[in-house]
């Protein structure tokens, strides 16, 4: 593919240039956007939804159920769809548990302790949800030393294993909420997806939200070996389409926005996945816009700017109290950056933050 043709394949997939009718839709069609920075990942949501949603839009799908946010894969958390998580969680759960097995033997968490902790949260939780600090009172109430990170370890292995997941926002009168309540997956999920072949629909997801992509991408993003990506690969290949050697699309893209333009400047959030899910970056940003984006040595990365499709800037924007309604401050890599443009972008955000 032209280096052209892709950035405008991948701003189809990612729904930048064809956004979908919901915050809800937009999960949907995403899978997983990866969250550490909550803020961040409702804003993902939000700049690929049509209209004008709100952040309270986004926390009423919390709300409802429709949403939640739990550690999916590589160990990072991402907003998902509450009726997709289990199958996710099936495919990458072991993995997960391999890349932690050393640490959790230093904390002293095997599956006796795991099991006995689960089985109080499952009672403690029956009527509602609790914050982590809650959640840490309880380990500690329970005899467990929740210091030196055993307790968020604790917790964290209980989301892979799906007994737990984050749910509801939890309401800060005046500012953005940033936290959640842990609640019980067997409580809080009523629908659930079972697919078929839930490893080649992990791939087929993958590429429908992200394509074009190829067996590397799918590996790096999913936290899977790059044999299981392969595996994955033939199991979904038929569903997808191979427009060169090893790049996959949708078999099925969606369909851009009348008057849509590509080169348009636009406010991607911290962590994006139009940046962050490719195991080979240089299509949307060189070296040096990738210096300054990151991941850096803490493994933050930082919100950009997009413009013709590749990364040309950053932003920065607080979310704590009483700076939330603040105007974000941008930060232009190319001087040729349209600053009218720009201001666009971020009034965009900031209606999605304060609206």
């Amino acid at each position: 593919m032209t280096p052209s043709a892709l950035l405008s394949e991948r701003l189809r997939s990612h729904r930048l240039t064809a956004p979908t009718r919901t915050v809800t839709d937009a999960a949907a069609h995403m899978l997983a956007v990866q969250s550490q920075e909550f803020l961040a990942g409702r804003w993902a949501l939000g700049i690929r939804t049509t209209g004008s949603p709100t952040l309270a839009t986004v926390d009423r799908a919390f709300a409802r159920g429709d949403l939640v946010r739990s550690w999916t894969m590589r160990g990072t958390l991402h907003i998902i769809p509450a009726a997709d998580l289990r199958w996710v969680l099936s495919v990458t759960g072991e993995r997960q548990r391999k890349q932690v097995a050393g640490r959790h033997r230093e904390l002293g968490i095997d599956a006796e302790l795991l099991d006995r902790v689960g089985r109080a949260f499952r009672e403690r939780l029956a009527d509602g949800g609790r914050t982590r600090a809650q959640l840490l009172d309880d380990i500690a109430e329970l005899g467990i030393d929740p210091s030196g990170q055993r307790g968020v370890h604790i917790i964290g292995a209980l989301c892979v294993d799906a007994v737990l997941v984050q749910g509801p926002v939890v309401v800060r009168d005046g500012a953005v909420g940033r936290e959640q309540l842990f609640v019980l997956v067997d409580e809080h999920i009523h629908a659930e997806a079972m697919p078929d072949d839930p490893l080649a629909e992990f791939f087929v997801r993958y590429v429908d939200g992200h394509g074009p992509a190829t067996a590397a991408d799918f590996a790096w993003w999913s936290g899977l070996t790059l044999g299981a990506a392969r595996e994955a690969v033939e199991r979904g290949r038929h569903r997808v389409s191979e427009v060169a050697d090893g790049v996959f699309v949708s078999a099925m893209r969606p369909r851009r926005a009348r008057g849509v333009d590509d080169d348009a400047v636009r406010a991607l959030p911290m962590f994006d996945e139009y940046y962050i899910s490719y195991a080979d970056r240089g299509a949307v940003a060189d070296a040096a816009a990738m210096a300054l984006i990151g991941p850096g040595k803490n493994g933050m990365v930082r919100a950009s700017l997009l413009s013709r499709g590749r990364i040309a800037g950053a932003w920065t924007h607080s979310a704590a109290v009483g700076r939330h309604r603040d105007a974000p401050l941008a930060e232009p890599f190319d001087a040729e950056l349209d600053p009218d443009a720009v201001a666009a972008a971020l009034a965009r955000y900031s209606e999605f933050v304060s609206g």
